[in-house]
């Protein structure tokens, strides 16, 4: 792991926090300006990164996000930001890729949700927000594609997807039978035309779909 973030209170926490938990932390920078040589150096399985780092605050960590993005291999990469920034989110989400993850970092506190979007992540993954996913349901269009397509409990449980829920957890969150789900995530993977070709695959392909539409 890398950890990037101008805060040194915040770095240390984060290092802290993932050495704990048995993680191995091979960095932890102040800024960006070192980091394509220590990923280069280190080959990471997750980069950590602070969206508005110095020198200017604005979204250093984002432009950080895509060069790491345009490796081969590529890291994966869970991008932390104190204000929800949804065009941020759209653009690094727009490609057909997992390993990518964002959060507010008040959801670092709840340090078992953090570690385990950090493994989702590593595992290539994707880990949303839901603040991030709200934001992005609240900017969509009643005429989309998308919502015209699907049912309004299809939409929902799309969104907990987006979430990066499986299907147990989005049972307990809509307090219903897990057959239910299944049947509903397999409805949503037929409407979206998402071929069996493998159950992890066709989740991020419908929660990229989900994004495109809900940010449109």
């Amino acid at each position: 792991m890398i950890v990037v973030d101008d805060s040194a209170l915040i770095r240390e926490g984060l290092t802290r926090i993932l050495v704990d938990d048995g993680m191995d932390v091979v960095a932890a920078l102040s800024s960006a300006i070192a980091l394509a040589k220590t990923v280069e150096d280190t080959e990471p399985d997750v980069v950590i990164l602070d969206i508005r780092m110095a020198p200017h605050f604005d979204d250093e960590g984002i432009q950080a996000a895509h060069v790491l993005r345009s490796r081969s291999p590529a890291p994966g990469v869970l991008l932390l930001s104190q204000h929800l920034d949804t065009h941020s989110a759209w653009e690094l989400f727009r490609d057909d890729r997992g390993g990518l993850g964002y959060l507010l970092k008040d959801r670092v506190l709840d340090i078992d949700e953090f570690l385990d979007s950090v493994r989702r992540v590593a595992a290539g993954g994707t880990a949303l927000d839901p603040l991030v996913v709200k934001q992005l349901v609240s900017l969509s269009r009643p005429t989309s594609g998308l919502r015209m397509r699907l049912s309004e409990r299809e939409r929902e449980v799309l969104g907990l997807m987006a979430e990066g829920l499986a299907n147990p957890a989005i049972a307990d969150r809509l307090t219903v039978g897990l057959r239910t789900v299944e049947t509903h995530v397999n409805r949503v993977f037929s409407k979206l035309d998402l071929l069996p070709e493998g159950n992890e695959h066709r989740r991020v392909a419908a929660v990229l779909a989900y994004l495109r539409d809900e940010a449109s």
